[in-house]
């Protein structure tokens, strides 16, 4: 049997689809604030200090959808060290005033200050350090030893000895600026170190190559990119702020002028408090708890922010 006349077997052939897997692409870009802003939302911690720094906020522009009573009407000696009574919560002063209201319109003393204080150290501690981590050389030179040297001074020293200097200037604006003028430099050196490491980028020697100027590189890249240690250090120190301003007016140099005082303040109640302490600790204690509670609002709500906004702590929970 020759073999053109072998027959050759031929396997049938049958077309099968192969599937593969779709990759379905977001419309949204992955981004460090985007995914900070998912991590934030489905902690339970954030949304608790975000309520209690809300309720602390409207307390201080709209004190009186809490309370109609003012801090400083009312006040008549046979209420003095009195038991809550109705529309008084939380009993009376020394003085014969009403606590509950006392604390409500002080929380709007201690977030002003809080808030312009903060603006101004992170504004001051945001030039100083974008300056010296971009530009380098003498600059950076010049603005780490300026830095240094307001690092070096206790910042609640500096606004005591301002505001003893200013006594006949004591109001908000001024314990601000004692306040913030002081403590930007810790700020300026987080900054600088976040600039340090932002201006190697990429998108930086883009910007240069495409004609931009520096300045205009920090300005529209650099900056925007190193804003995140900038927000959490914000919020910390607004907290730090806030107990400077009560530590002040505590040690009689910051806001209020005792019970009839034209400013209420949380650290002027707890001054005016300590002399009864044992007969009516409450005065004291209504005013600390208020204190203590929105410092730690803020400083729950920075350290979130923080951890949310650092990818190896996200990948470490």
């Amino acid at each position: 049997m020759s073999a053109e006349n072998k027959d050759h077997y031929v396997a049938p052939v049958t077309k099968t689809a192969v599937k593969t897997d779709a990759v379905v692409v977001s419309g949204k870009p992955a981004s460090l604030w985007r995914d900070g802003w998912y991590d934030l939302r489905r902690r339970p911690m954030f949304w608790i200090s975000l309520a209690i720094i809300a309720v602390i906020l409207l307390m201080a522009v709209w004190p009186t959808l809490f309370t109609q009573t003012a801090p400083n009407d009312g006040c008549y000696l046979e209420n003095s060290n009195g038991a809550p009574a109705p529309g008084h919560p939380l009993g009376f002063t020394f003085q014969g005033c009403d606590i509950f209201s006392r604390i409500v319109w002080g929380a709007r003393t201690s977030v002003s200050v809080g808030l312009i204080s903060t603006l101004i150290s992170s504004g001051l501690g945001l030039i100083m350090g974008a300056f010296a981590g971009y530009y380098g050389g003498w600059v950076d030179a010049v603005l780490s030893r300026i830095g240094d040297i307001f690092f070096s001074i206790p910042y609640v020293l500096a606004a005591v000895v301002v505001m003893t200097v200013y006594s006949d200037f004591r109001n908000v604006l001024t314990l601000s600026i004692a306040i913030g003028g002081f403590a930007w430099a810790s700020t300026a050196r987080v900054v600088r170190a976040e600039i340090l490491r932002v201006r190697q980028a990429d998108f930086v020697t883009a910007s240069s190559a495409l004609g931009l100027s520096r300045f205009r590189t920090l300005l529209a890249h650099v900056i925007p990119n190193a804003l995140a240690p900038l927000l959490v250090l914000a919020t910390l120190a607004l907290a730090g702020a806030i107990v400077a301003e009560a530590t002040l007016t505590f040690l009689g140099v910051g806001l209020g002028g005792g019970a009839a005082g034209d400013v209420m303040s949380w650290g002027r109640d707890i001054s005016d408090a300590q002399r009864t302490l044992r007969i009516a600790p409450m005065s004291l204690i209504y005013p600390s708890i208020a204190l203590t509670v929105t410092v730690l609002a803020f400083i729950m709500l920075g350290e979130l922010i923080r951890d949310a906004l650092d990818p190896k702590a996200r990948a470490q929970r």
